[in-house]
């Protein structure tokens, strides 16, 4: 049973956008804000973004300004859309509920070159 898949990531070079989805199951979406956190290699895993039940939003501070959450309950989907990329964000995205609760699914890799 997988409650959880991100997809949209890719390679890209500084100062570019990606878009990443992240498709999970219909109950979380009811009830949960949701979260995308990202691991580079060697570092613990960050809140990046959180989106909440009524659509507020809360950002890093790394990321402000140039990253937005989005959601569309009615396809149980959440999206980052990920602008002004800089090669610090390279790393594996991950969605999950707001604070985590569900398992972790595989992520998706995000590059950037410089």
């Amino acid at each position: 049973q997988v409650q959880l898949m991100e997809s949209g990531g890719g390679l890209v070079q500084a100062g570019g956008s990606l878009r990443l989805s992240c498709a999970a199951s219909g109950s979380i979406f009811s009830t949960n804000h949701m979260g995308w956190y990202r691991q580079a290699p060697g570092k613990q895993r960050e809140v990046v973004a959180i989106i909440t039940t009524g659509g507020g939003t809360s950002f890093a501070p790394d990321v402000k300004g140039r990253f937005t959450i989005s959601r569309d309950n009615a396809k149980n989907t959440v999206f980052l859309q990920m602008n002004s990329l800089k090669p610090e964000d390279t790393a594996v995205y991950y969605c999950n509920i707001f604070p985590p609760g569900v398992d972790w699914g595989q992520g998706t890799q995000v590059t950037v070159s410089s």
